[in-house]
């Protein structure tokens, strides 16, 4: 059922209970807004986007050598590199100088890339080397002028244990002032200025003053103020650095003009327990505490803030009851400690899996209940601020998921844990959801419990980071792909399964560049649901599967074969034919070919700004146009070649083809674009209607894969008199030419191209119920699924992919169908195969046709029943005199073929979907106008 999304909290009402928190000031930092695009929209942005300070060769060059996963991310503001890495290796070889030596030696030999000349490199100061438990050293450098160090701009470099380089990091300032500078503001006026930034009170004195270069002056509540430079826009500025321990803030004030540089709250804010993974993995599988500050007002009563407010809905009634909601352990404490069920639950618990509840006692899931919807929050407000984050740029414009805008995602921890007496019922089991509406309404996100068996353990959907960070990731793709009033378009078959895949890859992404997952050369290691499924994936094959990998790293299935996927294997991946989950992973695969060829940042940047790109339910072969499209953007295109061999690989060649995202039979093709100079040919017509033999006009013919709603695409619409001319085509045999417009059915043919002329005529069929062609749904009667994409509408979408699901009932449910005019039918046509994922048992059995010319008085005009196995269009005969002047259908879906065949007994739980649900895909109506 549609989940009912929960009004936003008031982050400031949350903790009106103390006055002097809720006016707390948020953070600050002024060199945010150094080097930021000043456009809104992220696509716009990166078209505009300011040229980074480095010299563009140098820094280039140095990506290049470091390979396809090397990283050379150049902060705006400085102009210098944030990070230098190679994702698949070390920077330096294995070395026995010292740590400090190697990183000044790298730092020399990429002077042009740093901009920092060998007098800079030698006067920077090593704050810190400090060696962690695997033998790392980390150091820290620190730049200064006079004595006066830079505050947060400075050098960080890693070095493993036999001095290999594993990263530097932290964009350092290319120009410093030649001496050091004089204060105008005295540290106690700097101190004043920051107090009175804050609202604050404070009354602290000056107690003693050093005589060194920063002139470190100390306070009666134990804060402090000393000299640094800060950067700014016209360079580095003279400054002070206030600690006011008693207000609760660190401030940067500028010591010419007193304005405030930068502001940190450093009150103890809520924290909670939590870890970056999930529970027992190698990596972030250890629980620590974390302060929830970011996402939450201090003394929070409840996980309710500006990004997401996280309950327990256990009963399933979309409702925060008070008893679901998660109260702190203790004052600004959220601190839950994960309870193992391992000892008790066995099976595949262990200690890198660990059990959360027991299915066999109820209630058990209780013991953790404070604990999960914790951690759920904790993911929400860390994935949050990364899609936020450049390149992704999932701002308040683009529609993210804000309080302040009426839509922090509303968090459903063990939802329906408590709707079987104490446990969980069928529905509420082994799965998770996002439902995202529109910008401006707040989108749910449901987390369940797992049953274990030979895949599961008993663990809880919340726990594990790839999961949360999935289903939130279904909020990006349906806020980006959009129609123009903002309704996402992601509903069909090849849409739905790149709107899949994109939660898999920005997940693994994410998590593989935060080393909380690894990526090596073996083939097979990036699996989506580790912990859930004990090691194992939640799909039928890892990400990082390449087309012609080995069985034993990448089985495949039975359909599809084993290897990484191609573009054909679409709708054979699953054995249930076309399925968003199991199509999907075409496309994961794919995009995670294109971030090994490009790299992590640039394909976060191409792949989002793609989706903004995005025509209305995009095949994948508009979503690879939109890549490229993308390219053109950021880059002036300087990738294409790159992009084009990684789908042709894929099997999305040039001469791929696919109608749009309704085609459930694409087909593949593995060339990339000719050259340009190569000879063209055209193509010429005429379209005309098959009931009435006059010129159809207005519709589109059209290359499948070739229309992508960008400039030069393969299609012409038809003239009045029913004739089309599409010229510049390359020559080839193109497998989906097609016909279609507004209330026509697709014609569609395998055209083969030469370097002149051809001529193809088509004849089109009007279907007068399509929606397309002024067909509309009057009524209906059971639910409305329409958030899922099988609401009544999809009956009539001229589409044999999507269609009507509804719910089993007694007498059945029924639609009533305005045609778009009064026709004198000659053929009703209904496909009464199941959709929305359910099985074929939910297919129409038992059916009534009803006809009326007003809408008010209705004649018997068919019924039957369905044959079991019956998924395909099929004519269904009116009786004498019930076609003639018909302007509206009442269609009844009475019985299901699971029902018909059986195998839903009243006395048992339902096994099948034909149990629950009953669909029926497409309803037509041919004839001519009455």
């Amino acid at each position: 059922m549609p989940a009912t999304a929960q009004a936003a909290p008031d982050p400031a009402k949350a903790a009106a209970t103390d006055r002097k928190q809720a006016d707390r000031r948020a953070d600050y930092d002024s060199r945010d807004s150094l080097g930021a695009a000043a456009a809104a929209q992220p696509t716009a942005a990166l078209a505009a986007k300011v040229v980074p300070q480095a010299s563009a060769t140098a820094v280039n060059k140095l990506r290049d050598s470091l390979g396809v996963q090397g990283i050379v991310d150049v902060d705006k503001s400085t102009g210098t590199p944030r990070r230098v890495a190679k994702l698949d290796g070390f920077l330096t070889a294995k070395s026995k100088a010292k740590p400090e030596k190697i990183a000044r030696d790298y730092l020399a030999a990429h002077a042009d890339v740093f901009g920092l000349d060998a007098g800079t490199i030698a006067n920077l100061t090593l704050r810190q080397d400090y060696v962690d438990i695997e033998g790392t050293h980390h150091l820290s450098f620190v730049q200064s002028v006079g004595g006066v160090p830079v505050f947060g701009n400075g050098l960080k470099a890693h070095i493993t244990s036999d001095g290999q380089l594993v990263q530097l990091d932290g964009a350092p300032l290319r120009q410093l002032p030649a001496a050091a500078g004089t204060a105008k503001i005295t540290a106690a006026g700097a101190r004043a200025a920051a107090v009175k930034d804050v609202f604050g009170t404070s009354a602290a004195k000056v107690t003693t003053t050093d005589t060194g270069a920063v002139k470190k002056t100390n306070f009666s509540d134990g804060g402090n103020a000393k000299l640094v430079w800060f950067q700014a826009a016209g360079g580095a500025r003279l400054a002070w650095q206030t600690i006011a321990v008693d207000e609760g803030y660190v401030h940067v004030v500028d010591a010419a003009s007193g304005e405030i540089l930068y502001r940190q709250n450093t009150v103890d804010a809520d924290s909670a327990e939590t870890w970056t993974n999930y529970p027992g993995a190698a990596k972030g599988g250890v629980q620590k505490k974390v302060s929830l500050s970011k996402w939450l007002p201090n003394n929070s009563p409840r996980l309710a803030g500006n990004v997401a407010h996280v309950y327990s809905d256990v009963n399933d009634d979309d409702v925060a009851n008070p008893a679901e909601e998660v109260l702190p352990s203790g004052k600004k404490s959220f601190d839950f400690p994960f309870t193992d069920f391992s000892a008790t639950v066995g099976g595949n618990c262990s200690a890198t899996n660990p059990c959360s509840w027991d299915p066999n006692t109820p209630n058990s899931w209780q013991v953790n209940r404070a604990q999960n919807a914790t951690q759920m929050y904790y993911f929400l407000g860390t994935w949050h601020d990364h899609l936020l984050s450049k390149p992704i740029g999932f701002t308040r414009t683009a529609g993210n998921f804000e309080a302040v805008d009426g839509d922090a995602v509303q968090g459903q921890s063990d939802d329906g844990a408590n709707t079987a007496n104490g446990l969980p019922d069928g529905n509420h089991v082994d799965n998770a959801n996002m439902n995202t509406p529109p910008d401006g309404t707040p989108p749910t996100m449901q987390m369940y419990l797992f049953l274990p068996d030979d895949l599961f353990i008993a663990g809880n959907s919340g726990d594990e980071a790839d999961i949360v960070y999935h289903e939130y990731t279904h909020g990006l793709s349906n806020r980006l792909v959009v129609d123009a009033n903002g309704n996402s378009t992601l509903g069909n078959v090849q849409a739905g399964s790149m709107g899949e895949a994109w939660s898999d890859w920005y997940a693994m992404d994410y998590l593989i560049n935060e080393g909380l997952e690894k990526d090596t050369s073996k083939i097979g290691d990036v699996l989506v649901g580790k912990y859930i499924t004990n090691n194992s994936t939640i799909r039928s094959e890892a990400l990082d599967c390449t087309v012609d990998a080995p069985a034993t790293a990448c089985p495949g299935t039975v359909g599809a074969g084993p290897g990484g996927y191609t573009y054909g294997d679409f709708g054979r991946v699953s054995s249930r034919g076309a399925e968003v989950h199991a199509d999907g992973e075409i496309w994961a695969q794919t995009l995670w070919d294109l971030r090994k060829a490009i790299g992590s940042k640039q394909a976060e940047s191409l792949v989002t700004r793609a989706m903004e790109l995005s025509p209305e339910n995009p095949s994948f072969l508009d979503e690879r146009n939109s890549i490229l499209a993308a390219d053109l953007v950021v880059n002036g295109g300087k990738l294409s070649k790159t992009i084009w061999k990684v789908f042709a690989k894929r099997g999305m060649g040039y001469f791929a083809a696919s109608l749009d995202g309704n085609d459930g039979a694409p087909v593949e093709d593995f060339s990339v674009p000719p050259a340009a100079n190569t000879p063209k040919g055209a193509l010429t017509g005429k379209v005309t209607d098959q009931d009435t033999a006059g010129p159809v006009a207005g519709l589109t013919v059209g290359f499948g894969g070739h229309v992508s709603g960008f400039a030069g695409d393969l299609s012409a619409t038809t003239a009045a008199d029913g004739t089309y001319t599409i010229s510049g085509i390359i020559p080839g045999t193109y497998a989906k030419v097609f016909a279609k417009g507004a209330g026509y059915d697709q014609q569609v043919a395998t055209l083969s191209i030469p370097s002149h002329t051809v001529r193809k005529d088509w004849v089109v069929r009007k279907d007068w119920a399509a929606s397309s062609g002024g067909g509309t749904v009057v009524d209906f009667t059971g639910p409305d699924y329409s958030p899922y994409g099988c609401g009544p509408a999809k009956l009539i979408d001229n589409s044999q992919i999507s269609g009507w699901g509804s719910d089993v009932a007694a007498d059945g449910q029924w639609i009533i169908l305005q045609l778009g005019a009064k026709v004198n039918i000659a053929e009703l046509v209904i496909n009464p195969s199941a959709t929305c994922g359910d099985d074929t048992t939910a297919s129409t059995g038992g059916y009534r046709v009803e006809t009326s010319a007003d809408g008010t008085t209705w004649a018997a005009a068919a019924s039957g029943t369905f044959p079991d196995g019956t998924v395909t269009p099929t004519a269904v005969a009116l009786a004498a005199g019930t076609g003639t002047g018909v302007e509206y259908i009442r269609y009844t879906m009475l019985t299901t073929q699971g029902q018909d065949a059986g195998l839903c007994p009243a006395d048992q739980p339902p096994a099948f979907s034909g149990c629950v649900f009953q669909d029926s895909t497409e309803l037509a109506v041919y004839g001519g106008a009455a």
